[in-house]
């Protein structure tokens, strides 16, 4: 599985590459109308001239989210970033070269020859889609042919709102309710700035930059969503989960074999019931051994006392907390199930 992520990961970085540096996919030309004011506007110099150039821009993605991501997962997170940053690179430029719209500045770098065009005086109505009506540096009108959506700002929204998810989803900031939410608002300024700079240098159309802040921001919430799982912990792939632990097993206790039913009450209680309760089962045992043996004596032939069957015998002392668990009746087939002796008269 690792070694399959790695390959998505290098497939990913080359794709990048191909579409930022080498011609492999061709810009779709699109035609625009002699002397249109949406693209007229001058031309405001190489992107390195910009007050927000590709340097800073790119710094800003890739400190903001070092700084910001610090946990225990930190590296699997900052993988997870990495590959949403080049697969924000490749929408951003795939959307460039399918669209093919111009920047503000297009007709500033193109210099088509409205004469040779047939074009008329402004407002102009020919619409040009001949190849060859800009006489300009080429690769100056390639790169005003890549505006939608900006680049810059997709980057800029992807980084930031990657860092906002996780400072909402993991940090725990105590104090004031307004730090998270300050904190939160602090990495949102500048993807803004960025955005409002691209169009005030006529660099990108308000549209470009809204459809690159909306790419940027969708992809760092599926990423969040979907494969970190809101940034919640989880065990790693190669750790088993622990079989369930087994009761610790104890002596096994065996029942002596006995024959009396008084005995195996004994015994059976001494079994269940907790250590408090035994000194009562074997009050209780040996009471019942006494009304039994008087209850056998009574009955033999030629006694010449009297059986009362409801004789009241008071077997603990008169210390005991409760009396009346003390007092039993002298018939011992009420009290014994096994077994029942019947008095004979």
């Amino acid at each position: 599985m690792f070694y399959f992520q790695l390959v998505i990961m290098a497939g990913t970085v080359v794709l990048a590459y191909h579409f930022e540096y080498t011609d492999t996919f061709p810009v779709h030309l699109q035609g625009f109308f002699c002397y249109d004011s949406a693209y007229a506007k001058p031309y405001p110099g190489p992107e390195d001239t910009s007050r927000a150039p590709p340097v800073l821009v790119y710094s800003l993605v890739t400190a903001v989210p070092t700084v910001t991501v610090r946990d225990q997962q930190g590296l699997w997170d900052m993988c997870i970033y990495s590959f949403g940053l080049f697969t924000t690179t490749i929408f951003a430029n795939a959307g460039q070269v399918v669209t093919g719209n111009q920047t503000p500045h297009f007709l500033s770098v193109c210099r088509p020859n409205y004469t040779a065009l047939g074009c008329q005086p402004p407002p102009g109505s020919i619409y040009v889609t001949d190849k060859a009506a800009c006489t300009g540096n080429p690769a100056l009108v390639a790169a005003a042919r890549k505006a939608f959506p900006s680049k810059d700002a997709a980057l800029s929204a992807y980084a930031v709102a990657y860092s906002v998810m996780y400072v909402t989803l993991v940090f725990q900031l105590k104090g004031s309710r307004l730090a998270k939410p300050s904190l939160c608002l602090a990495l949102l300024c500048p993807a803004f700035l960025v955005g409002v700079i691209r169009v005030a240098e006529y660099r990108n159309h308000w549209a470009d930059v809204l459809a690159g802040f909306l790419t940027g921001g969708a992809i760092a919430a599926f990423l969040v969503i979907c494969v970190v799982n809101n940034f919640q912990s989880m065990p790693p792939a190669s750790k088993k989960a622990s079989p369930p632990e087994s009761l610790p097993s104890g002596p096994v206790m065996g029942l002596p074999c006995v024959d009396s039913s008084i005995e195996k009450l004994s015994v059976a209680q001494q079994v269940r019931d907790p250590p408090e309760e035994q000194e009562f089962s074997a009050l209780l045992s040996r009471g019942l051994e006494r009304q039994l043996a008087r209850s056998l004596r009574l009955a033999a032939p030629g006694s010449a006392v009297l059986a009362r069957p409801y004789e009241i015998t008071e077997l603990c002392p008169q210390r005991s907390p409760d009396p009346q668990l003390c007092l039993f009746p002298t018939t011992p087939d009420v009290l014994i199930p096994s077994r029942s002796v019947t008095s004979e008269v």
